[in-house]
């Protein structure tokens, strides 16, 4: 006896979303958001260590510092980060699919 048309809708249904460029678009996004979102946890964070000493701060310290943070927060991310990634992910493609988040 062949399948009714309803058994293939839930088949396909079933079936697990095949990652699509955009998909994968949306996921480096959310991947940099995370570390954006990161690095700035972290400048409010060492805005407080101290620059006096044998570097003497100045205003090239401030600039590598926060290129420093930069770059640590975008390592964290990549590196799986906070949790934050995957749930922003999931809420773009539902807004792109038309869902309300």
């Amino acid at each position: 006896m062949p399948a009714s048309p309803m058994d293939t809708t839930r088949l396909q249904m079933s079936r697990p979303p095949v990652p699509t460029v955009m998909s994968k678009k949306l996921e480096e996004g959310a991947r940099e958001f995370e570390g954006i979102f990161i690095s700035q946890m972290l400048e409010t964070a060492w805005s407080t260590v101290p620059t006096d000493g044998m570097t003497g701060g100045g205003m090239g310290e401030s600039v590598f510092r926060s290129l420093m943070i930069q770059d640590i927060g975008q390592q964290m991310s990549r590196q799986g980060g906070i949790g934050l990634a995957p749930h922003i992910h999931a809420e773009l493609l539902k807004m792109q699919e038309g869902r309300k988040p």
